[in-house]
């Protein structure tokens, strides 16, 4: 399988933008930390978790079709001698369901599509603080932020909200975890 280091190689192969890579860095983190929430069972391992969270958003700025991002990362890390695993393929496929037409199904499928867009509403919670640092985000400020939707108006609030029903973890308990791992790797992430 893939790295770590091997997936953040391809990555800056292939996406020049550093916003999109800190957001791709922070999915990672997420996801790792709901593999150790949710504790899945399924044989996947926390790493596939974090490699699915790293690679989702890959193919984000290649001028791929909409259809196609999130599917043509896997085929990229094939071309580079990758082995990406069919979990973690489905995974990043299904965080962009609405035009991949692949449906999640697994923990880590709906794991990554409801936070995906939770990081940028937490970055963005982040980056009006006078301090700009994660370590000063409280999870109040969050929820409080997620009840507007003029603020950060791009965040999925549906998609996140899906956490309650295909995963079983109240929104608050979903944020929060999501917070903790960003604030865990506030260092890669520059905040």
């Amino acid at each position: 399988m893939i790295t770590k280091d091997q997936a953040l190689d391809l990555i800056r192969a292939h996406v020049k933008n550093e916003n999109i890579v800190k957001h791709m860095l922070a999915l990672g983190a997420v996801m790792a930390a709901f593999y150790d929430h949710l504790q899945p069972g399924d044989g996947s391992t926390k790493d596939e978790w974090y490699i699915a969270g790293l690679l989702h958003d890959g193919d984000y700025c290649e001028g791929v079709p909409h259809n196609m991002q999130g599917v043509t990362i896997t085929q990229w890390a094939k071309d580079a001698g990758y082995q990406i695993p069919e979990n973690v393929a489905h995974a990043m496929a299904a965080h962009n369901w609405s035009n991949t037409g692949v449906e999640p199904v697994s923990q880590m499928d709906w794991s990554i599509f409801c936070a995906d867009s939770l990081t940028g509403l937490i970055t963005a919670c982040t980056l009006v603080l006078p301090t700009k640092k994660l370590a000063d985000v409280k999870l109040e400020s969050v929820l409080k932020k997620f009840k507007q939707p003029s603020f950060a108006s791009g965040t999925r609030r549906e998609d996140i909200q899906m956490c309650e029903t295909k995963l079983n973890i109240p929104l608050d308990q979903f944020i929060s975890v999501s917070l903790s791992a960003m604030q865990s790797a506030s260092d890669q992430l520059g905040l």
